[in-house]
């Protein structure tokens, strides 16, 4: 089961908690009244956080992806300038076959070299996207672990018994600004960061 799931699964619960306390708490008539603590009204303490602000202001994710955009663009740039050459070198041969400056042998050499040469740049292409693939998954087991564990650090003191994720509305359609920790999360891992 993934995390997307899994904290979707969570919210259900959650909600489903909530909502047995919301009825039982009619039958008695006694009016409910969230406190602003992160405690839910079931005993829960549930609080959220934007992964979206989070990823854009945690100095490791920001650092972590600029290396992986300059990467991206030294391939791109290795790439071009290999397909380039080897453009230049096709109209090259294309205009020395047009013009007889070839035997009918060195023609044929000449074509299967270049015919390689395409192969090995398709095949440069194919391993050099694969790599930056294993990268990018690496990087973001490693961002996810640095973020888990702070989670945990952070959560031995404030004793959450769910903190949610919410990017771009995925998990949560609202959430009272009172249990949105993401401030704090961002703090304490740049904190942590720059140890």
């Amino acid at each position: 089961m993934n995390n997307k799931t899994m904290l979707k699964g969570c919210a259900v619960l959650a909600m489903g908690l909530m909502m047995a306390q919301c009825n039982e708490n009619k039958q008695t008539s006694t009016p409910v009244v969230a406190p602003a603590t992160g405690t839910a009204t079931s005993g829960l303490k549930i609080a959220f956080v934007e992964v979206d602000s989070l990823l854009s202001s945690y100095e490791f994710c920001i650092e972590m992806n600029q290396a992986m955009v300059k990467k991206e663009e030294n391939v791109r740039a290795t790439l071009n300038d290999k397909g380039k050459q080897l453009e230049s070198e096709q109209q090259e041969f294309q205009y020395k076959y047009e013009n007889n400056a070839f035997t009918k042998a060195r023609a044929e050499e000449e074509y299967n070299r270049l015919m390689k040469k395409a192969q090995e740049l398709d095949a440069l292409k194919v391993k050099l996207a694969e790599e930056l693939a294993l990268e990018n998954q690496k990087n973001n087991a490693q961002l996810r672990d640095s973020i888990d564990n702070f989670l945990k650090i952070y959560n031995a003191e404030k004793q959450y018994d769910f903190i949610i994720s919410n990017a771009g509305y995925d998990n949560l359609l609202y959430g009272n600004p009172a249990y949105n920790i993401t401030g704090e999360i961002i703090e304490g891992l740049n904190a942590r960061y720059k140890k």
